[in-house]
């Protein structure tokens, strides 16, 4: 009799105990309190929250404006910082007086061949373009006097140059080339009044060495060539100045 029981209560544990175990788990889990927080897993049957107050999620272009501004607000920043900080280099403009230290002149007045007739020389740069992170463009205006033995020459010069590397790059080593029209305000008789000028040239200078004012020292060579007579002019020379960034 004993046996008989024993096998009965087995058999009803058996039958019973998987239906027990399993409402205890979900009366354990329903007991569980889920917090939403961050890193959490949301409590059983709750709905996940929005990530924005809209319902929406931002994502694509939307989200990124928030951590890139459009490249024009990004430039007119930097230029606004750089006009308060006085170090723009928007405008660049150089002012030199220098000499000639050897020169020739040939079939220009009488005798035909003449050594150091150039005497000193005046000019203006402004630059009126750029190539970003390369080279300048500007136009250089030179006030040149010659004295040959025939009389005094005088000559304004008007020339495109090229110079590189940018002065925005604020790198004290530079070189140049131009080239363009001469014209003389006073001449040797027989001689013509226009002429091709070319320079060549390089130098070294320092900018804002107070405020928005530096200063330079150049050399090179002036050349020209008469258009309308036989004559040329070749020379070296150097030159100092100052070099404002505004």
């Amino acid at each position: 009799m004993f046996r008989s029981f024993a096998l009965a209560t087995i058999a009803g544990l058996s039958l019973v105990g998987p239906t027990a175990f399993a409402q205890s788990l979900d009366n354990a889990q329903g007991a569980v309190e889920v917090s939403d927080g961050p890193g959490e897993y949301p409590a059983k049957g709750a709905k996940p929250r929005a990530s924005q107050s809209n319902g929406q999620p931002q994502v694509g272009r939307k989200a990124a404006e928030k951590y890139m501004a459009p490249r024009e607000t990004q430039v007119a920043g930097e230029t606004a910082a750089r006009h308060a900080a006085g170090t723009s280099g928007d405008h660049y403009l150089a002012i030199h007086v220098g000499f000639f230290l050897s020169d020739n002149a040939y079939k220009w007045g009488a005798p035909e061949k003449q050594e150091n007739v150039g005497k000193w020389n005046f000019g203006l740069t402004y630059r009126v373009g750029e190539w970003v992170n390369s080279m300048d463009l500007a136009v250089r205006f030179d006030l040149l006097s010659y004295g040959l033995d025939e009389g005094r020459a005088n000559k304004m010069s008007f020339m495109p140059v090229v110079t590189f590397p940018d002065a925005n790059s604020k790198f004290p080593l530079y070189f140049g080339a131009g080239a363009g029209l001469g014209v003389f305000l006073n001449q040797v008789p027989s001689e013509g009044s226009l002429s091709l000028d070319y320079q060549l040239f390089g130098g070294l200078r320092f900018f804002e060495v107070i405020e928005n004012t530096g200063f330079f020292v150049e050399g090179g060579i002036k050349n020209h060539l008469h258009l309308l007579s036989d004559g040329q002019h070749n020379g070296t020379f150097a030159a100092v100045g100052t070099v404002f960034t505004f």
